[in-house]
């Protein structure tokens, strides 16, 4: 008993240590300060696109109604290259002149037969002065409720893929991912972005995919292969249907054989590739309570969010035969 009585009383005084330092910690969340949101986009042969919309409070409610009435209308956005600055016209999905419904559809993202049913305004023109050329670097300037928000991009020279070919899986026949070789320019710190258009038609003979689809991982950068030369691949991002639905299999992320695609391999700069690295990891780490929280950075002067970024991609049919 004697020998016990120690260890009682050092057990006793460690008890009475750990629940004396017990502390309620109360932390004050800031209150959500509403922003202006700009996602903007300039490539080679194509006419500038711009959405503006309002920053949503983290604890507001999320739906496809509160998502629409995000978007903001009655803005002033200029685009100039130096030579010519134009206002931008603004087109809203739902009020389209007769005759543009395929233009605006295809420019905008949107199948054509929702477009009368969603109130999406985006900022544009068809005046092909001010559309993207390659070398040009590109001014835009936003006035809204009494602000301006202004950013510059630059459409660089872009960077072919020395090949695109697919390549069947062993495990799986008739069934492969799409599979390029890449030779990196030395010393230009080169980023890029991996996009797909699957062309097999479906049974009205329309194409299946009407609009290109990034992929997992589409944006990346040459930190880690500057000047070498390699061979990648991807997956078929053009089945997410099933995906979303859990309706999932082994082939769903490959290409059939037989397939067509055409590949969108488009060249960026880094600031643009910061935003979009940054801000798909935080997408694809959404949830997840062991993430590392991310800023996204933004290359928006003024105080708004988002991104003004120049492409210039260019393009490869990928026919999927061995």
């Amino acid at each position: 008993m004697k020998n016990l009585l120690p260890l009682l009383t050092f057990l006793f005084l460690i008890s009475v240590l750990l629940f004396s330092c017990t502390k309620e910690v109360q932390i004050d969340i800031p209150a959500h300060e509403e922003k202006i949101v700009i996602d903007g986009s300039i490539e080679t042969g194509q006419p500038p696109i711009i959405f503006i919309s309002k920053s949503n409070d983290i604890y507001s409610p999320t739906n496809f109604e509160a998502f629409l009435n995000g978007f903001i209308s009655g803005a002033t956005v200029s685009v100039s290259n130096g030579t010519n600055t134009i206002v931008l016209d603004e087109l809203c999905s739902n009020n389209l002149p007769p005759g543009t419904e395929q233009a605006a559809a295809e420019l905008l993202g949107i199948p054509e037969d929702q477009l009368a049913s969603l109130n999406i305004c985006a900022y544009t023109s068809f005046d092909q002065t001010i559309w993207g050329e390659l070398g040009k670097t590109y001014d835009l300037n936003v006035s809204y409720d009494g602000k301006n928000y202004t950013s510059q991009t630059t459409i660089y020279n872009p960077i072919a893929l020395d090949s695109v070919y697919w390549k069947e899986e062993e495990n799986y026949p008739g069934f492969g991912f799409s599979w390029a070789h890449l030779t990196d320019p030395p010393n230009e710190n080169n980023a890029y972005l991996w996009e797909v258009k699957k062309l097999n038609f479906n049974s009205q003979g329309g194409s299946e995919n009407n609009f290109f689809v990034k992929t997992f991982g589409a944006f990346f950068n040459d930190l880690f292969f500057d000047g070498m030369a390699f061979e990648f691949y991807y997956e078929n991002p053009t089945n997410n249907n099933n995906q979303n639905q859990g309706n999932t299999n082994e082939t769903d992320l490959m290409y059939a054989q037989g397939d067509t695609v055409v590949v969108k391999f488009s060249s960026l700069g880094d600031r643009e590739y910061e935003f979009f690295d940054k801000k798909y990891r935080q997408i694809y780490s959404a949830g997840s309570p062991f993430s590392t929280p991310i800023n996204v950075p933004s290359n928006i002067e003024g105080g708004a969010l988002g991104i003004w970024a120049g492409f210039s991609p260019v393009y490869d049919t990928l026919i999927c035969q061995p």
